[in-house]
């Protein structure tokens, strides 16, 4: 368990850099999305979540 929660905070870490170091950037980037359609949005997550899981299985093995 705590390197679960280690490794949720490496990752509220690593998502907040960008808002940090750039903001206005990050607004344009939002509003990007939003605009794209749900099906993309779906296939980017699906691929995140399919490389994560790979990432996972390399690190484990």
């Amino acid at each position: 368990m705590d390197f679960f929660l280690c490794v949720i905070g490496m990752v509220m870490v690593v998502e907040g850099i960008p808002y940090f170091a750039f903001p206005g950037k990050m607004k344009g980037w939002v509003e990007k999305v939003l605009e794209m359609p749900e099906n993309t949005l779906r296939r980017v997550g699906l691929v995140l979540m399919i490389s994560g899981i790979f990432l996972v299985y390399l690190g484990k093995n």
